[in-house]
């Protein structure tokens, strides 16, 4: 059943719904019937019945007629009686006046007793705003609806106005559906099924004095409505329409079309304050009937009673009401003497609240979300039945911290499993009561580590009803509280949530946390407990631990018995012995099961023979926690719920289901192991065991991602000599400068030196060119690093290193780390460059010279100088100092030769105790960067010959796949180097070197033995 309020919440816009003809009349001729239009000469429904279509209704209900004729339709329950439906058509008959069955019928309320006022701020400034351009299929839409609106007498034209707001032509929307788009892909989306005619108001609503009449709670009108035997469902007629605005006021809804200026007579939509004037109206009409035999919300109203009689009288009594009052209701809206129906989204009957289905089925259709607005868009929907969703805070954690700023869009695996799990809690709601105020209140409280939740609800014939689910979500500094201040605070947000229902009634509260009921007598505690303590004092509170039947929020605990436990429960259990006891037997003999002891004892009262005070101590402390139920083993937590005691084979199967079941998930330890608590299972090593599966997952070993933490213990290059050892690597390519695009980098390892060229090309022409010139310059080097591109690795850059006796040491593949030097120079080579360059970067080879001028004499941390001063002896001369007078730079003028040679004959023979120092100084800087790089790492790894190893694709990570794992293996280890590097071998006997940080020690886990059973079937029909 529609409902027109859902229509005020659009707050700047004025609508009546109207369909669009194929055909396109001439502009003037609507314009001509306009002026010339004289006062209507149709009659009332009453006088002259219009001829109606009738379509079809539910099984449930039926049509019926107030004139012999089968005219002036009514909907009424198919379910009642003939002598039921003719009271009901008598009692309709004399009231069809409060009927109208098309909009000449309204009539109007008396001024006198209701009238909308615009009242403007103080300071305003009426405005006047021109027409907005139309299309001519448009044009005839508005011209309708005028010429619909002048035959109600609803409009007048006027000329003069100083308020104008323009008219806009919008699609009108029905429900959401889900359709296919041209991808074949499941898209939500609203169907078109006609045009509105809006007026936008907003200036208007801008200089208006807002009216804040309240609206009532949806929750506590649905509370009164449930648990009745009829209802009869009515809907005002265009209720808007229905109130008259004051004469002085009319002029300021005038609005302006293509055929004219025309000004309201009745309050039109897109009113600001037209909800709170309708809803003010409403209240005074029916003020004595509200709460005691009907409900109003805006123009719906329901009217209930106990039983059809009862129900009748209220109905005559409300229809007299309207009569009196001019009020009318829309026949199409109206269903009499139902036995349930939908109010305000949701359906109320006998049996309690629950979801509209309508509504619950197109949400189940939606597809995943594939957007931030698609996720809010869901959640709003979603949201509207929160009440009836336990723990929804929590189940939507996944998508709301997607909801959250700068939150990268995720729509992880977590976020699907949210989004199912909604929508089978809605398709799967239960049903809401009303509550019973001469009974106590329940209310079951728990806490995870994110939300807190609630369940309101009261207890009936030993039967729990629930009223209301409530939840939220825990702040930064909320999800930091300790166990016993988010028990607590989840108590206090469902006394404040629910203290409408719980003040001045009895509260029964349920919690799994026993410390919270000490906390009311306790007197020394957190100023934050002694607040929410004094909170919940004016509260007449009674505390219940959750135990058995009394845990109605709680999951059930597994019950099931396999037939694998039964052959096991012999082990322990022998029928032979009287007394259906058990032998004493020491629980740590092997084919024991660890719970022997407490099994024997609790059995017939054996005890282990020679056990010490303090182990019979502690054996009776512990024993005191276990249940024996023939043929098992109970464990009672410190949760207060039971478990049952298992080992071995058991035990690893409860493991594996749990972890890689189809409910496991592949969690962590911890989550696996809590899983398995919470599936009702107990043993002693269960987190050790949990430890060990997870680590030999084959799966969970294929998952995951390196980061620094898993490298290789540092490494470094120590030289003693300077250009003994060069690291050499391309930068690019950048934009072309001089037709250069790329830089080749060479930088020696002791002193820092950096020699750059830029080229136009990478390939092996290049290289060999710019080597030849380095060797010529600087000497031939012992050993050169570089990268394993083709330009450094290729036959005739082999030749000439070979020629010259250079040895040639490559970096492993994807591990840069290899040739660091080499790469920090590149990058403050590039730095400086970034700096320096122009705003269209194509002078950054001209820049390259100043570039290494401004790298050679900076200070460098490791050498303790710089590389020029380290290969030259003395500072390098800059220009500045030229400029600004240095002290040498003055000293010039009078430059004594032999004072100048004395002088930088000293500093060469300085040079090499200045090298030295830059060398100790080197050692020293890289053992505290070893150091601190070690501090980080997870774990030092060491591989050995034979080790099983996974390898990290590292392409993968460059190029991703969408679920496909980036692991590879397991691969066997061969040769292990003193530098990190380890030599593995693949299956197909191929071997290949790679860094200790792409690979990970492979764990292997249990076999998964399966026995397989061979079912013959027969043939049909023998």
């Amino acid at each position: 059943m529609d409902r027109e309020s859902q229509d005020v919440e659009s707050a700047a816009v004025a609508d009546s719904s109207s369909s669009c003809s194929a055909t396109e009349p001439p502009t003037h001729a609507i314009v001509s019937e306009v002026l010339d239009r004289k006062d209507p000469v149709d009659r009332p429904s009453v006088e002259s019945p219009p001829s109606l279509e009738l379509k079809d209704l539910p099984s449930h209900l039926e049509y019926a007629f107030l004139d012999e004729a089968e005219r002036l339709p009514v909907i009424i329950a198919s379910a009642l009686t003939e002598e039921e439906k003719n009271k009901l058509l008598e009692v309709l008959r004399a009231h069809k006046q409060a009927i109208a069955w098309k909009i000449l019928d309204i009539k109007g309320i008396n001024p006198s007793f209701c009238t909308h006022r615009i009242l403007m701020e103080d300071e305003f400034k009426p405005v006047v705003q021109p027409q907005r351009r139309l299309n001519p299929n448009m044009q005839e839409v508005v011209g309708k609806e005028v010429i619909k609106l002048l035959d109600a007498g609803l409009i007048y034209p006027i000329s003069d106005s100083a308020w104008v707001s323009p008219v806009q032509v919008v699609p009108k929307k029905g429900g959401m559906t889900v359709v296919t788009n041209e991808r074949n892909e499941l898209i939500p989306t609203r169907t078109v099924t006609g045009w509105r005619v809006c007026i936008d108001y907003r200036r208007l609503n801008d200089a208006t004095r807002k009216d804040h009449f309240p609206l009532p709670f949806i929750d506590q009108m649905l509370e009164r409505l449930s648990g009745q035997q009829f209802y009869c469902f009515l809907d005002g007629f265009s209720g808007y329409f229905q109130i008259p605005i004051a004469p002085e006021d009319q002029e300021k809804t005038t609005f302006t079309c293509p055929i004219g200026t025309f000004a309201y007579r009745r309050m039109p939509f897109g009113l600001c304050n037209a909800p709170a004037t309708f809803q003010r109206c409403m209240v005074a009409i029916f003020h004595d009937m509200i709460k005691d035999s009907m409900e109003v919300f805006m123009d719906d109203f329901s009217v209930f009673g106990s039983s059809f009689d009862h129900c009748l009288r209220n109905l005559e009594r409300m229809l007299a009401r309207c009569e009196e009052t001019n009020l009318v209701l829309n026949w199409e809206k109206c269903h009499f003497m139902v036995r349930e129906g939908i109010v305000l989204g949701h359906r109320i009957s006998q049996a309690g609240i629950e979801v509209d289905r309508a509504k619950v089925d197109a949400i189940s259709k939606l597809p995943p979300p594939t957007s931030v607005k698609s996720i809010r868009s869901f959640l709003g929907h979603a949201g509207f039945y929160r009440r009836f969703i336990k723990d929804f805070s929590k189940i939507a954690r996944p998508m709301t911290k997607l909801l959250e700023k700068d939150a990268p869009f995720a729509f992880d695996e977590s976020c699907v499993r949210a989004f199912e799990v909604l929508k089978d809690k809605l398709v799967n709601a239960p049903i809401m009561v009303a509550p019973d105020w001469t009974l106590p209140f329940e209310l079951m409280c728990d806490a995870s580590d994110y939300a807190v939740g609630a369940v309101l609800g009261q207890r009936k014939d030993k039967h729990f009803h629930p009223i209301y689910y409530a939840s939220r979500t825990l702040n930064d500094a909320q999800e930091h509280y300790t166990t016993t201040e988010k028990e607590l605070l989840a108590v206090v947000f469902a006394f404040d949530k629910f203290r409408s229902y719980l003040v001045l009634s009895k509260t029964i509260v349920y919690t799994d946390h026993a410390a919270i009921r000490y906390l009311f007598s306790k007197k020394d505690a957190k100023p934050r407990l002694i607040r929410w303590i004094l909170l919940l004092q004016e509260f007449d509170i009674e505390i219940r631990d959750k135990k058995g039947a009394e845990n109605v929020a709680a999951d059930h605990l597994s019950r099931l018995e396999g037939p694998e436990n039964v052959d096991k429960a012999g082990v322990s259990i022998d029928d032979r012995f009287p007394f259906e006891s058990l032998m004493v037997v020491r629980a740590q003999d092997d084919g024991f099961p660890w719970f022997a002891d407490y099994a024997n004892y609790l059995v017939d009262g054996s005890l282990v023979k020679g056990m010490t005070y303090q182990q019979k101590k502690k054996f009776f402390a512990d024993v005191k926690h276990y249940l024996w139920e023939d043929p098992y083993l109970f464990r009672i937590g410190a949760d207060q719920v039971i478990r049952r005691c298992v080992f071995g084979e058991e035990s690893r199967n409860i493991l594996r289901h749990c972890h890689e079941g189809p409910t496991g998930g592949h969690y962590g330890a911890s989550y696996t192991a809590k899983k398995v608590f919470d599936s009702g299972f107990y043993w002693p090593t269960v987190f050790k065991d949990a430890h060990e599966f997870v680590r030999s997952c084959d799966s969970c070993q294929r998952a995951g991602n390196i980061s620094s933490r898993n490298e290789m213990p540092q490494t470094s290059i120590q030289v003693c000599e300077v250009f003994d050892i060069w690291g050499i690597d391309f930068m690019g390519p950048f934009p072309s400068s001089r037709g250069n695009k790329y830089i080749l980098v060479a930088v020696d390892y002791v002193s820092k030196w950096v020699e750059a060229q830029a080229l136009p090309t990478n390939d092996a022409r290049v290289v060999v060119k710019f080597l030849k010139r380095l060797f010529a310059r600087f000497g031939v080097p012992k050993a050169l690093i570089s990268d394993r591109g083709t330009h450094f690795c290729n036959a005739q850059m082999e030749k000439v290193l070979q020629r010259y006796g250079v040895t040639h040491r490559l970096a492993t593949p994807y591990h840069p780390q290899t040739s660091g030097q080499v790469e920090v120079s590149n990058r403050g080579i590039k730095r400086i460059l970034e700096r320096t360059v122009g705003h269209n970067r194509k002078d950054w080879a001209e820049k390259l010279d100043d570039a290494l001028w401004a790298f050679r004499t900076a200070y460098k941390t490791p050498i303790g100088s710089t590389p020029f001063r380290l290969i030259y002896g003395k500072a390098c001369h800059l220009p500045v100092e030229m400029e600004h007078k240095a002290y040498w730079a003055l000293r010039a003028v009078n430059l004594d030769l032999a004072c100048a040679g004395e002088h930088r004959f000293l500093q060469l023979h300085e040079l090499e105790e200045l090298r030295d120092e830059a060398y100790g100084s080197s050692i020293m800087y890289k053992e505290k960067t070893k150091r601190l790089h070690d501090k980080h790492l997870r774990g030092v790894k060491e591989f050995h010959e034979g080790d099983r190893v996974l390898l990290y694709n590292s392409r993968l990570k460059l190029f991703p796949g969408k679920l496909k794992s980036r692991w590879s293996g397991p691969h066997i280890v061969k040769e292990v180097f003193p530098y990190g590097t380890v030599e593995v071998e693949h299956d197909d006997g191929r071997r290949f070197k790679v860094n200790g940080h792409r690979l990970k020690h492979y764990i292997e886990g249990l076999v998964d033995k399966h026995d397989e059973e061979v079912i013959e079937l027969k043939a049909p029909g023998t």
